[in-house]
């Protein structure tokens, strides 16, 4: 559940803060005022992309901050420690911010902790789902009616174990054509493994190496400066007349002098000493170090040769030591198998065999499995139907098994066929679906899909456009019945939606001071019936529209 949403210095948002709720939390306000400004902020919050276009006009970032409180379960708990998060107990608090700066970068923070865009995105996935005036267009698309319909089946653990084993198994066959080469071409691969494997040989470079050579060249193209340094420095340490080492061993003995007479002193005698004892011990390691400074042309030389040895490797394979020594490791285990190529190629049939009855196994379990929540799946949207007003409407999934097709997701395809009228012949979505009726078809295909999922905040963002009336309500009522299962926020312009709202926000546009502000704030009784009576009337809200407005929500509260 979000329970917090702070916003600031986003487009017209100067600051913004949104205490929400369980339940059904409904936002409205005039177009343009600002709320998709706040879903987008939402957005941002759960790894969605943004750009610095955002940012509100002379300012230099913004930042987007949400408190969250999540059930958890293995899925979302593995991500976080993934994340080097602790999760104890059954729900976790996450605190996330978002800053957003104009030269582009962008830093994010969990729990004060800094994390990549991929890993706040994967984590969303278990906090918040957004639905849009888009997500009809991608309701129209086929290749999305899969992922519905294993969303509503639970098939992750599934999905996940196909998935896998597609992935052996392409490159297993992969493997397994390039061996089946003409002898050419694997004769002319060999010819370049073995290239490869004796150029790096014969340079043999290793990790550290680079960096100790250019550490030594440095030394070397300073040796007199380094030599003139360290033979001033011991002089002044330990050979001078007036040497630091001589100075402070006559000093030590004047105050072992003055300790006789003065106790206060004796504190300070074994610093001196100790100061000593580390100053002989400089000057011993500068005398040494000044003996090790020979100047050598010829090492010069073969530093800058074995220099331009590692680099040309580097170039050629992969940038690093360490990725020319991969290489190298990689081209020997290749030049081995092609040296036993037919051991090897049968030991790749035998396996390629092995995964694909595997692949053939889990997909027939696959299939059924879609098979089975199909119908089940049908028959919840019909029964949903009849809840948003599509009373006539008929629902099938139509699922194509293909054996012959092998992908991550198995054998099917499939594609959801609907017809709103009695009488009307099923068909794909794309060729019957007005925009109000998708705008319903999606709610009732996302909300089905979802009951069996961990709560979290579901989003919609006026997909009741282009309805009103007895089918306005009719997709509240189904929002109001989501909301018992997850936490819901909604963008409306309908006010029978609005009517059922368990918890009511006003987005404002407001002129101070010759700038245009955001604000928000949560409605009371007398404050829902003004704004519903405004949605019902326009700008000039009348005595009739005030009476219908406090009979919406009479009606809206009593359910």
């Amino acid at each position: 559940m979000l329970s917090l949403l702070k916003i600031s210095q986003i487009a017209l948002i100067d600051q913004l803060t949104v205490e929400f709720a369980e339940g059904l939390n409904l936002l409205t306000g005039e177009t343009g005022s600002g709320k998709s400004i706040i879903v987008d902020s939402l957005g941002a919050l759960v790894g969605e992309r943004v750009s610095s276009d955002i940012i509100k006009e002379n300012a230099e970032s913004a930042r987007v901050e949400g408190l969250f409180t999540v059930k958890t379960n293995d899925d979302l708990a593995n991500i976080l420690r993934e994340g080097g998060f602790d999760v104890d107990g059954e729900y976790v608090e996450l605190i996330i911010r978002r800053e957003i700066s104009r030269s582009g970068k962008n830093r994010i923070f969990v729990n004060d902790q800094l994390v990549t865009q991929s890993f706040l995105k994967r984590l969303g996935a278990f906090l918040v789902d957004i639905h849009g005036q888009g997500d009809q267009a991608s309701l129209f698309n086929p290749s999305t009616h899969l992922e519905i319909l294993d969303e509503y089946a639970g098939l992750d653990d599934l999905r996940g174990r196909i998935r896998n084993i597609f992935a052996e198994l392409t490159e297993s066959s992969g493997e397994l054509r390039d061996l089946e080469q003409s002898e050419a071409q694997k004769l002319q691969l060999m010819d370049i493994l073995r290239f490869q494997i004796d150029e790096i040989s014969k340079v043999k470079p290793e990790i550290g190496e680079e960096e100790n050579l250019i550490e030594e060249r440095k030394k070397l193209l300073n040796v007199e400066k380094l030599s003139q340094l360290s033979e001033q420095s011991y002089s002044l340490l330990y050979e001078d007349e007036n040497a630091v080492v001589t100075n402070l061993e006559k000093v030590t003995r004047q105050i072992a002098e003055l300790a006789e007479y003065e106790s206060g002193f004796r504190s300070y005698l074994e610093d001196l000493q100790n100061t000593i004892v580390t100053l002989e011990d400089l000057a011993s390691s500068i005398r040494s170090f000044r003996a090790t400074l020979d100047f050598s042309p010829g090492r010069l030389e073969d530093i800058e040769a074995r220099l331009a040895e590692i680099s040309r490797l580097k170039r050629k394979y992969g940038g690093s030591v360490e990725n020319v020594l991969k290489h190298l490791e990689e081209a020997e285990a290749k030049l081995l198998k092609l040296e036993n190529t037919e051991i090897h190629q049968e030991e790749l049939r035998k396996r390629v065999e092995k995964l694909r009855v595997e692949y053939n196994r889990l997909a027939g379990q696959l299939h059924e499995a879609r098979q089975n929540a199909a119908r089940k799946f049908e028959e919840e949207v019909e029964k949903n139907l009849k809840k948003v007003a599509l009373e006539k409407g008929r629902f099938k999934v139509l699922i194509e098994c293909d054996e012959s097709r092998l992908t991550a997701k198995g054998f099917d395809k499939v594609e959801f066929y609907f017809s709103a009228n009695l009488g009307e012949s099923l068909k794909p979505l794309v060729k019957v679906a007005s925009g109000g009726e998708a705008s319903r078809l999606m709610l009732v295909l996302k909300t089905v899909a979802n009951l069996s999922e961990n709560p979290k905040t579901m989003v919609f963002d006026e997909i009741d456009i282009g309805i009103g009336g007895r089918v306005a309500e009719a997709v509240g009522l189904k929002l109001r019945e989501l909301a018992k299962h997850h936490q819901v926020l909604c963008v409306t312009h309908q006010p029978q939606v609005a009517a059922l709202a368990d918890h009511h926000f006003l987005v404002e546009k407001l002129i101070e001071d010759g700038k245009t502000k955001i604000l928000i704030r949560k409605l009371n009784i007398d404050g829902r019936v003004q704004e519903i009576a405004r949605m019902l009337a326009g700008e000039k809200v009348t005595l009739t529209a005030q009476k219908h407005a406090e009979e919406l929500l009479r009606k809206g509260m009593a359910v």
